[in-house]
């Protein structure tokens, strides 16, 4: 059953990062994801819960494919892993291009869907909170609302590049650069004068 609702939401995923929010239909994602209609409503009893649950798995997908690393890699230091997890959101593969169109798709829907609006706005809040535990471990002495208004920043800023990214108005390699300068700026600015 898991699996079933894993391939259920990978092909949610994969519709809204193709076609939008709005091109999300029913029967197209049954038909996408090899099962019926009924069963999806089964499971995610209509097309706000598909939406709700879809942006879960982006979450869970994105935090799996920007803290792995091999079972004998020793944890990287607080600094090292705030660029890691940041970075690793600017990779060209199809899994990273697939989640991040995903995510902006529904971010742009949210604009008119306060049920997703919610749902999103959780959603950047523990990231916002994430980022901030890491600028915490970085630099112990900043003050929390510091810390919190560059993680703020960071995650904004990361959104936009790689909207700016997928949408070719960016290279990449200069995306990641930006990023690693933003990264350099906030750490920065957390220092004590």
């Amino acid at each position: 059953m898991a699996s079933r609702n894993t391939r259920i939401l990978e092909a949610a995923a994969r519709l809204i990062a193709r076609r939008g929010v709005r091109g999300l239909r029913v029967e197209e994602l049954a038909a996408e994801a090899g099962v019926s209609t009924g069963l999806i409503y089964y499971h995610f009893k209509d097309r706000t819960g598909i939406l709700r649950h879809t942006l879960e798995f982006i979450n869970d997908r994105a935090e799996r494919y920007t803290t792995l690393r091999a079972p004998d890699e020793p944890p990287p230091a607080p600094r090292e892993e705030l660029g890691r997890i940041l970075l690793m959101e600017l990779q060209d593969t199809a899994e990273v291009r697939e989640n991040s169109a995903a995510w902006g798709e529904l971010r742009a829907s949210a604009v008119f869907d306060p049920a997703l609006r919610e749902d999103l706005a959780r959603a950047t809040l523990v990231w916002v909170r994430e980022v901030t535990a890491l600028l915490g471990e970085v630099s112990p002495t900043a003050p929390a609302a510091k810390l919190a208004a560059a993680a703020e920043r960071l995650t904004a800023l990361l959104e936009g590049l790689s909207m700016r990214w997928l949408s070719g108005g960016l290279a990449i390699d200069r995306a990641r650069t930006l990023m690693e300068d933003g990264i350099e700026a906030e750490l920065s600015g957390l220092e004590p004068r």
